[in-house]
Order: C-alpha cells, then structure tokens, then sequence
C-alpha cells in the first residue's frame, strides 16, 4: 500500500461513494495495474474500472526563491455491486 496516499472527502467524492466509486490520492509514479491490484488485495474487494488525473504541484514563494509542491495522481475507482470499502478511522491516541 505504499502507492496509496490517502482518500478524499469532498462533496463530489461523497457523491460518487453512492454509485460504488471511491476516490483517493496516490503517488504520482503509480500505474493503475498497482493500484487496482494494492486495492483488490488489501480490502478483498473486485474493481471494475478506473479513472485516473494527474494534478501538478502548486508553485510556493519562499522570499525570492519560487518553488513548488510534489503532483500527484487522483484515481476514481469503481467497484463490482455487492463489494464496499471500509470508512477509514481516525486512530485514537
């Protein structure tokens, strides 16, 4: 699961959580064959199909020095009916 990053929570992400799609961001170098396959093995779950976006870094000023943030990759990823992914919990310290 190093590919994975984390999911996503906006108002469309929750949207499409109702049509069986779950939205995650993962590392940028990740092909949808990894994906799919960390995703498969590690929630015991079927994927039916993948959408995938790659989305740049964001520039940042730091004085005169312009830099910028790590890109990273948006999958959208649909499940057979029937299979679910679990919500992902807070731990608790």
């Amino acid at each position: 699961m190093d590919g994975i990053k984390y999911a996503i929570f906006t108002d469309k992400s929750i949207r499409l959580l109702g049509k069986n799609q779950y939205t995650s961001n993962v590392k940028s170098r990740s092909t949808r064959t990894k994906i799919k396959h960390w995703v498969e093995l590690f929630f015991g779950v079927k994927v039916i199909a993948m959408n995938s976006h790659r989305l740049s870094g964001n520039g940042r000023r730091m004085g005169p020095i312009m830099g910028h943030t790590m890109h990273y990759r948006c999958m959208i990823i649909m499940l057979q009916p029937g299979y679910s992914i679990p919500p992902l919990r807070k731990k608790i310290t």
